[in-house]
């Protein structure tokens, strides 16, 4: 198969994790006899330093030229410190999103037996834990009119019929290819867009007898989410409770380093970690590229190679499992392997399999 992947790395981290990513692709090309071409792009701070706009035209063409997108993360200090900055490295990312469609944000939340250690939580309640959290991603309030003065500042929560429908088609769909359970979370008691929500949803579920469907208060579900998370199977809901729902996940698999996740929509799709820039240890060779990593091997599973993305799977499971990993999940008193070194290996683990 050939395939064109457009590349952001971003800031932060970003640059290094990608790199290990595209190795892990270019590995995976060699043995399976693809041919994977990469075009790299600017997006986010470094962005803004070189043409003054966090996702330019330039960026944005390259991306509706591929077939996909490989990306990082966006971020730096200087704009997290000043916020009354006009332009920021994340609205590169919300740019983004907008231009190119990307209304739905899957992201797949699992345990690793060998890590669940290092969950905040209970052994018993996390292992077997398998689920999916879909995120509307173009609208809310993150989108919504805004203002802001010295006195006074609001975000519109707007939400219209197709786009509640279009999300609502994609979380039915993921629950019918799953276990047919599906929660949908809302504020529906207090917010008049979260009421539109469950409306569309409860008018949707006889499309979908096969599925079983609950609907929950976000309050509840960010508790039930660290205390019953075997309960779920997919989750769908709103931008601004998908954000803090989804990082909350977190807590699960470990580590936020172990996160993958895609959006798909009208255009390229997109495929990245869910962590962020991390730009304290930008260029330190500290950064967990796992999520990266498993990004690509979602990427793979997007255009139906499956056998290549289940290597990818298996390498990065078999790095684990032989404690080739980055300090922030390694055991105590473990070897503490770099970026690059971790990167390195699963590389080599993908080559040498037969």
């Amino acid at each position: 198969m050939k395939l064109k992947i457009a590349v952001l790395p971003g800031d932060g981290i970003g640059p290094e994790i990608m790199k290990q990513g595209i190795a892990v692709m270019e590995a995976v090309a060699d043995k399976f006899g693809h041919e994977f071409t990469f075009k790299e792009g600017m997006v986010g701070a470094c962005a803004i330093d070189a043409v003054g706009d966090p996702y330019p035209a330039a960026t944005h063409d390259i991306c509706m030229e591929a077939d996909a997108v490989l990306f990082a993360a966006v971020g730096d200090l200087r704009y997290d410190n000043d916020p009354t900055s006009k332009v920021r490295p994340e609205q590169g990312l919300l740019a983004m999103r907008k231009k190119l469609g990307l209304f739905a944000n899957i992201r797949p939340v699992a345990t690793f037996d060998c890590l669940i250690h290092k969950s905040p939580l209970k052994d018993e309640l996390l292992r077997g834990a398998d689920f999916v959290v879909i995120r509307e991603l173009t609208g809310g309030m993150y989108f919504g009119e805004k203002y802001q003065d010295n006195d006074k500042a609001y975000d519109t929560d707007i939400y219209t019929r197709p786009e509640i429908e279009r999300i609502l088609k994609v979380a039915f769909e993921t629950a019918q290819k799953r276990k047919k359970h599906l929660t949908v979370v809302d504020k529906a008691n207090v917010l008049a867009s979260s009421r539109l929500w469950r409306q569309i949803a409860k008018e949707m579920e006889p499309q979908y007898p096969d599925v079983s469907t609950d609907y929950m208060f976000i309050d509840n579900a960010a508790m039930r989410v660290l205390t019953e998370p075997r309960f779920f199977d997919v989750v769908v809901t709103e931008n601004t409770f998908g954000d803090i729902l989804t990082d909350e996940t977190s807590c699960i698999t470990g580590s936020m380093g172990l996160q993958p996740s895609s959006s798909l929509g009208e255009h390229t799709p997109l495929f990245e970690p869910v962590h962020g820039s991390w730009p304290q240890a930008k260029g330190k060779n500290l950064a967990n590229p796992l999520a990266q990593i498993l990004s690509a091997a979602m990427l793979l599973e997007h255009f139906g190679l499956t056998s290549e993305g289940k290597l990818v799977r298996e390498a990065v499971n078999a790095s684990l499992d032989a404690n080739v990993r980055t300090p922030e999940i390694q055991i105590e008193g473990g070897v503490k392997y770099g970026t690059e070194e971790v990167g390195r290996w699963i590389v080599e683990y993908i080559r040498k399999k037969r």
